[in-house]
Formats: structure tokens, C-alpha cells, sequence
């Protein structure tokens, strides 16, 4: 499975970004996806996850300006990002994991990862 992840970039507060995660080679592995974030410094967390089913996670440091959603036709991943803060700023990660469960996404264990798209929050 490979993961690309596109559409970081600098942006002020309040503003908005759209992030995508295109998915290739052994897509019939993919269960959960998910956005991770991590700031320099800081350690990795997990912004949002959509289970195959379509139930949905958000850390609380996201719920009402994030949305997280999958269009399994183009096999890609997407994180609607508004109302940004400059605490938003990091590298952000599509991941994917082989878990088909219908719940609770942010417990399962994210085998693939992307390399990552830089999202910069100005004050």
C-alpha cells in the first residue's frame, strides 16, 4: 500500500485547507484510515479516523472544525480543515490499517503511512 499524501501549505488563522490521501497498490487491505499531526517537538497524535464503515473519530482539539471523509470509487482520503489555529501547525499523515471493524477507528493499529504534507498556521 502506498500513500501520498497533497494540499498542506501556509495559511492564516481562520482560514481553511483541504488535505488528500491518495491510496495505491494493495487498496483491498485498507480498513481505517486516518490523519495524523505532528508538531515539532511534540509527539505524534491522531487528528481524525473514518472505520470502512464510515464511523468517525476526532480529537477533542479538532471536533467541529475538522472533517474527515473517504471516496472509496478514487481511493482517497480527505481532511477538511477550517477555522485553523496556529496550534494546528504540523506535519500531518495519512495512515491505513487492515482493520475492518465498524467502530471505534482510533483504536486500531495504522500499519501504512505517507510521508507527509506540511500544514504552517500563521497568526
Amino acid at each position: 500500500v502506498q500513500l501520498v499524501e497533497s494540499g498542506g501549505g501556509l495559511v492564516q488563522a481562520g482560514g481553511s485547507l483541504r488535505l488528500s490521501c491518495a491510496a495505491s497498490g494493495s487498496i483491498f487491505s485498507i480498513g481505517a484510515m486516518g490523519w495524523y499531526r505532528q508538531a515539532s517537538g511534540k509527539e505524534r497524535e491522531l487528528v481524525a479516523a473514518i472505520a470502512s464503515a464510515g464511523t468517525t473519530y476526532y480529537a477533542d482539539s479538532v471536533k467541529g472544525r475538522f472533517t474527515i471523509s473517504r471516496d472509496n470509487a478514487k481511493n482517497t482520503l480527505y481532511l477538511q480543515m477550517n477555522s485553523l489555529k496556529p496550534e494546528d501547525t504540523a506535519m500531518y499523515y495519512c495512515a491505513a490499517s487492515p482493520e475492518f471493524g465498524a467502530d471505534s477507528p482510533q483504536l486500531y493499529e495504522y500499519e501504512y503511512w505517507g510521508q507527509g504534507t506540511q500544514v504552517t498556521v500563521s497568526s
